[in-house]
């Protein structure tokens, strides 16, 4: 089936009226994408995708709210990612990783690091990352909000969610300077 050939407009009507076939390309379209997503809060695949067939049901359910006042995609992607949050929630991985502690030595990514890495083996350092300092810095790094708001979605203090922040941004400079030795 070539998604291609529907405009999102067409493909928006037709999951408004709850029609299969139209739900099966949006499926399709943005799937890959916002599997990508799931698995930088899930960290493992099995997990990332119960994130996400647990998404499209919620994008399918919700579809009649969409006013086509910003992108689609952008829509979608905030569903995912309340998912993810919701479900970590209510698995109390958040709660138990939040907390943890690990000692990190100061360490600085060395010029060239980023350079020698593709797009894939950032993705492969994120996933490894504790789930609260992951959550955190995708939630700060990947999806832009402030360590205000992610303190009030997660109910933490603003300044567990900077600590985490910088939890998993030391980690992941360490990680990489080791990779690209």
């Amino acid at each position: 089936m070539k998604v291609d050939l529907y405009s999102e407009e067409e493909i928006l009507k037709g999951c408004k009226k709850n029609k299969r076939i139209y739900q099966e390309i949006l499926y399709r379209k943005y799937a890959k994408i916002m599997y990508g997503v799931c698995l930088s809060y899930a960290g493992d695949r099995a997990f990332a995708k119960d994130i996400l067939q647990e998404s499209f049901i919620k994008i399918f359910n919700k579809i009649q709210a969409f006013k086509s006042e910003g992108s689609l995609e952008g829509w979608i992607r905030r569903i995912v990612s309340n998912t993810a949050i919701d479900h970590l929630r209510r698995t109390q991985r958040i709660k138990n990783f939040l907390f943890e502690k690990e000692e990190i030595k100061e360490e600085a990514i060395q010029s060239d690091a980023l350079e020698n890495l593709q797009t894939q083996d950032i993705l492969e350092q994120v996933s490894r990352l504790p789930d609260g300092a992951r959550l955190v810095f995708n939630l700060y790094a990947l999806e832009g909000f402030t360590h205000k708001e992610i303190a009030q979605k997660l109910n933490i203090t603003e300044g567990t969610s900077k600590s985490q922040y910088n939890r998993a941004r030391k980690l992941l400079m360490t990680w990489i300077n080791k990779i690209s030795a």
